[in-house]
């Protein structure tokens, strides 16, 4: 499903083929009380991946975007190869022939997406970055168009065109006569880039290994660390390699643990608890969050523009839910 993208896809996955350690190690209480509770957890979940767009202004000057990236993945790495590692040789015959195109799609939504959008964090707003996200299921919906045929009908269609507009009128700074001028801020035209890279990722899903969820989780999180190292000789050869300070190792920390573990482990919990079409509609949640976050932690603005974009991308987003379901439900009928 659009909404649900590329994590949507690893909930149902994970819920399908494997339990979490982390989920089973809980104290009983604990598990019962929160692992009950599915709206807490993907609200929860929503806000963590909120919070990296919010921890991309921290890490400015603090540490450098490919520094940011290395040290993600490769904490998530070597968590989930210390609780995967038998599993990932249990399956290696099904991963291995697929291995480049695995690469691939790492390098492309993990390493590159957060790369192009820490970058982007040094020359736009948080509030930005979380509407333009906004995009990917849009951009999802046209790739599946045009990769595989998926049918879209014009309801779908005009909800594609609302998010567009709110999606330009974000790049456009609220002055839509800016893109005919090609003036678009520098960090919004890079989070657009990121965008359609997870855009290339979330389309590969549909034919990746069939491998318990984790276990490709693993390999991706690996392969993502793998990728950004050379991106940090880049970086130092550029002479703006920074190494993390107490704040910088702090963000690290935090991307780390909430954003790249704990949310898929709470997303995962919520697909079985409700199902991926209901769960998926909280990923909406994520340029609200971002704003409201971008506000009350960074003290950005929030101009009549981007109230507007939000709507708009909202309002197309929930149109072309809408529309999905009636069809769907048409199909069930017949």
């Amino acid at each position: 499903m659009a909404m649900a993208g590329c994590l949507g896809a690893l909930g149902v996955a994970m819920v399908r083929h494997h339990s979490c350690p982390v989920v089973e190690s809980l104290p009983m209480t604990l598990r019962q009380k929160l692992y009950a509770r599915p709206t807490l957890l993907l609200v929860l979940t929503t806000l963590f991946w909120a919070g990296n767009a919010v921890a991309s202004k921290f890490a400015v000057g603090n540490v450098s975007p490919m520094m940011i990236v290395f040290i993600r993945w490769s904490l998530v790495a070597a968590l989930m190869l210390f609780l995967n590692f038998n599993q990932v040789r249990q399956h290696w015959g099904s991963i291995r022939p697929q291995l480049k195109v695995i690469a691939l799609m790492a390098a492309l939504g993990f390493t590159l997406f957060n790369a192009l959008l820490y970058e982007a964090a040094h020359m736009t707003s948080v509030v930005n970055i979380g509407i333009l996200q906004g995009s990917i299921p849009m951009m999802v919906m046209i790739g599946a168009l045009i990769l595989f045929g998926t049918p879209v009908t014009l309801l779908q269609f005009g909800g594609i065109l609302l998010t567009m507009t709110g999606v330009l009128a974000v790049a456009s700074n609220g002055e839509l006569a800016n893109i005919a001028n090609l003036q678009i801020n520098g960090g919004d035209g890079l989070m657009l880039l990121a965008c359609l890279f997870y855009t290339f990722y979330t389309l590969a899903l549909r034919n990746r290994p069939k491998v318990p969820g984790l276990v490709f989780f693993t390999v991706t999180s690996t392969v993502a660390a793998l990728v950004s190292l050379p991106l940090v000789f880049v970086e130092y050869a550029a002479g703006e390699l920074v190494m993390p300070n107490a704040t910088g190792l702090i963000t690290c920390l935090y991307i780390a643990l909430f954003p790249s573990f704990l949310s898929q482990v709470f997303f995962m919990r919520g697909v079985e608890l409700i199902g991926p079409a209901r769960a998926g509609v909280f990923v909406n949640l994520i340029p609200v969050f971002s704003s409201i976050l971008a506000v009350l932690l960074l003290s950005e603005s929030f101009e009549l523009f981007h109230g507007l974009a939000l709507a708009l991308v909202l309002g197309g987003i929930w149109i072309s839910e809408r529309a999905a379901r009636r069809t769907a439900a048409t199909g069930k009928a017949t």
